[in-house]
């Protein structure tokens, strides 16, 4: 008891430096929690995707488009659920600034497919019985203040023209992390108007959505699709959801790699500053832990008194840094929604956190620890200051 009153009492003794060293740790562990929460979020699409889903493209590039001939070819291999098109659109509302995804679906398969996002009845019915019909996300809907029956013009970049749309649903996900600012509207209605306007863009799909009965057969439906298409005019590559996204992260894997070295830099700058700080401290105190020596105090009551101190500032630091975290990823979250559509801290990067707050209280304290300790009585009691 008498140590950790003592550790208490020194760690506040120079409260201005002691208030520096606690924010600087603070900061650092607050923007360490931030980057590893945004290279999770970068993995979110692969994490959430769904076993029972496939994704089957054009096995060259994505670019290019597969017959809507295929859907039903599909639907007849064993294993296969349901099958649907999906487009990417690439619409924009008013201006690019306003920029968020948007796909033409089918709407029944796509309701079928995606039970993460959730609908009344009356929007799914409404939704399947309007072709102008679109359904968007609660975070979408709040950011633009769209409610049902509104009308919405996006300006077409892949598909010229402008395209009205009513809000017949407003989704939200099943899960915290289900991305909630997408939109999404009937294919057919996209597909009626290419019939009429661009003839030869017609009655193509971006992928199909392919659902399967057993995710543990999943790999040879895939198989099966691609073998049904094989020496096609489009040969098609069929996939797991997971490693279809997958493929998009792969893409820009670098940059997530320089994140994660970055939070790791950030943790190494603040140990260096701690650790100068606790050296100073020990430096100032070496008469006085020479005195406790002459009194009775071993060098493992000196070292506890260092090292308790220093870990027990980085440990404040830490938790105020943890406690920050949250709502400066709701600021994000809120004021960045077109880039972040969820920006959830996770048990693990609190740990994470944690556990960084520790190793730099630790490893700060090693030389001051290693010198107070072993300071010899004599040269200790010359000090003065």
């Amino acid at each position: 008891m008498f140590m950790l009153k003592y550790i208490l009492r020194n760690a506040f003794r120079h409260k201005l430096r002691a208030l520096l060293t606690v924010t600087g740790v603070a900061i650092a562990i607050l923007a360490f929690g931030l980057l590893r929460t945004l290279v999770g979020l970068w993995y979110l699409g692969v994490e959430s995707s769904s076993s029972t889903r496939l994704v089957a493209r054009n096995a060259i590039s994505l670019v290019f488009s597969l017959p809507i001939s295929y859907k039903e070819r599909i639907r007849q291999i064993p294993g296969v659920t349901k099958a649907g098109a999906m487009n990417w659109f690439g619409g924009i509302y008013i201006s690019e600034k306003n920029f968020f995804p948007n796909f033409a679906i089918e709407p029944q398969a796509f309701l079928d497919l995606y039970p993460e996002f959730l609908l009344s009845p009356e929007e799914q019915k409404g939704f399947l019985l309007d072709r102008q019909g679109a359904v968007v996300g609660q975070k979408l809907a709040n950011t633009h203040g769209w409610k049902l029956g509104d009308r919405v013009i996006l300006k077409g970049t892949i598909f010229p023209g402008q395209w009205e749309f009513v809000i017949r649903g407003i989704y939200r996900g099943a899960q915290r992390s289900t991305d909630e600012t997408q939109f999404f509207f009937n294919w057919d209605y996209l597909n009626e108007s290419l019939r009429r306007t661009i003839p030869r863009r017609a009655d193509q799909a971006g992928i199909y959505i392919v659902g399967v009965a057993n995710p543990e057969k999943a790999a040879e439906v895939a198989q099966a699709i691609d073998a049904s298409f094989k020496n096609s005019l489009a040969e098609t590559m069929t996939e797991t959801e997971k490693a279809f996204q997958l493929s998009f992260v792969a893409m820009t894997e670098a940059i997530m790699i320089a994140i994660k070295i970055v939070s790791y830099v950030v943790i190494v700058i603040i140990m260096v500053v701690a650790a100068n700080t606790m050296a100073m401290t020990a430096r100032e105190r070496i008469s006085e832990y020479a005195t406790l020596k002459t009194l009775g105090f071993q060098w493992h009551h000196i070292a506890a008194a260092v090292f308790g101190e220093s870990l027990f500032i980085a440990i404040l630091g830490g938790i105020a840094g943890i406690f920050g975290t949250f709502p400066a990823a709701l600021f994000i979250e809120k004021e960045l929604s077109q880039f972040f559509p969820t920006f959830q801290v996770t048990t693990t990067t609190t740990v994470l956190q944690l556990s960084a707050a520790i190793l730099v209280g630790a490893t700060a304290s090693i030389f001051p620890t290693w010198r107070a300790a072993t300071i010899r009585i004599a040269v200790g009691l010359r000090r003065i200051g």
